[in-house]
């Protein structure tokens, strides 16, 4: 591990009980809402509502194991990190086809999940073997790739870290003043805190940002805790509660994405590793990747047996790590027992949704973009020659141009929209294709 000021634990350094569990809280109120949302999200499209807060229990609980084993690591399976696992937004689109098309043949709600879920568990098995490979793709997974995708894994979130600052995607008072102030009020104390010298303030300047932030809020009247009381007290995890369906027709695009989900790990695994002050070259750092990638794959074939949706490394707890400069695994340990605890007791997970969503996007919003500039560190980190600029440029113009222009690809087949429908797997088909077609320059 290289020395990097400023980390404040270093990977294998073992805080206090008090000091782990208040930089877990930061990375839990990081990531709840994006573990939660995918599932709020495919529930209420498919008109699943009954079952939404079964599944998003679920989706906490293995969050949490996968979380645990991406940090303890077994033999090959995991990176060793703080590599925090939770519900893939890539896969959204696509079971959504897939649940549309099972009711379209008059599925029940059973057979569209146990369908789900069947395809899921199925899929998982091509990040598997894809992980077994990536030492072998050097001429894809660089820096150049990785930097790519990374940046534009930031750029995608500060969307969702703007959007919630201003009220939250639906919200009635959408970019009203109110909004806009409490979310900066947040935004300026996480800063103002994060910037002090004294090592427990910028541990918890996140969490006492977001708890300033919420009694704010409190006191203008825009927390409700009446969705808390309609929380299930316990939820019991079982093993394809749904049954278990397949249907190859669905399939194919669930696994084209797992296959890009493999990318976006690697390009999460290695901005974690730049944060923790570790190599991304090498061997260490390849072994890195595919133990964390073949973790990713195993979770999501987990997440499926026990009625849950892919998970991923989620990247927005890259940048946790560097703000708060806490990059000890020995945290992820902590963040994993709260998850699950947070899965089989939905009544606390509760008490998280009832925080405000500018709240959320005062903390989330400078989070997100120190993802992008996480990108920009590794894209700079080598020379750039004109064959780098011109895949660096085409790659941010085809997948930050889908990200603000949608509709741009509502034309094309169904496969192909669901696959360019995301700015990440655009960027990142685009740089590997480019790194692929164009020779290098071999002038030295």
């Amino acid at each position: 591990m290289k020395a990097n000021s400023d980390i404040l634990f270093a990977l294998e350094d073992i805080p206090s009980k008090s000091q782990s569990i208040t930089a877990a809280l930061q990375h839990l109120m990081a990531c709840f809402v994006g573990v939660i949302t995918p599932t709020l999200i495919i529930g209420a499209t498919l008109g699943l509502q009954a079952e939404v807060p079964y599944l998003i229990s679920m989706a906490l609980f293995i969050s949490g194991v996968s979380t645990f084993v991406q940090a303890k690591t077994f033999g090959p399976v995991g990176c060793g990190l703080i590599a925090v696992q939770g519900t893939s937004f890539a896969f959204v689109s696509a079971l959504l086809v897939a649940g549309f098309a099972i009711k379209a043949k008059g599925g029940s709600n059973d057979e569209i999940l146990a369908t789900m879920f069947g395809i899921c568990f199925v899929g998982a098995f091509i990040e598997i073997i894809v992980s077994q490979f990536i030492d072998k793709v050097k001429r894809i997974i660089t820096p150049l790739t990785t930097g790519i995708v990374i940046t534009t894994i930031g750029v995608s979130l500060i969307k969702v870290g703007i959007t919630d600052l201003a009220g939250g995607f639906g919200s009635t008072s959408f970019g009203e003043v109110q909004n806009l102030g409490l979310g900066l009020f947040v935004l300026v104390l996480i800063i103002g805190l994060n910037i002090s010298k004294n090592p427990w303030i910028r541990l918890s300047a996140i969490m006492m940002g977001m708890l300033a932030g919420s009694v704010l809020a409190y006191a203008l009247g825009l927390v409700s805790f009446a969705s808390v009381v309609e929380q299930p007290w316990f939820s019991l995890p079982v093993p394809f509660k749904y049954g278990f369906n397949f249907d190859m027709d669905i399939f194919l695009p669930v696994a084209l994405i797992y296959f890009l989900t493999a990318l976006e790990t690697s390009g999460d695994i290695t901005a974690n590793s730049l944060f923790c002050g570790l190599p991304i070259k090498g061997d260490s750092y390849f072994k890195r990747v595919k133990g964390g990638v073949l973790a990713d794959g195993l979770n999501s074939a987990l997440a499926a047996v026990f009625n849950t949706f892919p998970n991923t490394t989620f990247g927005q707890n890259n940048a946790v790590i560097q703000m708060t400069g806490v990059a000890s695994r020995h945290v992820g340990f902590y963040i994993a027992g709260i998850m699950v605890l947070l899965g089989l007791f939905p009544i606390i997970g509760g008490v998280l949704q009832a925080i405000p969503k500018p709240v959320l996007g005062g903390a989330t919003l400078v989070m997100f973009a120190t993802i992008a500039v996480a990108g920009i560190k590794i894209l700079s980190s080598e020379p750039i020659d004109r064959r780098k600029s011109l895949i660096i440029a085409t790659s941010f113009g085809a997948g930050l141009g889908v990200l603000m222009v949608p509709e741009a690809v509502q034309g094309l087949p169904g496969l192909l929209k669901n696959i360019l429908s995301s700015a990440v797997t655009t960027a990142g088909f685009t740089a590997i294709i480019m790194s692929l077609l164009l020779p290098e320059d071999k002038e030295s």
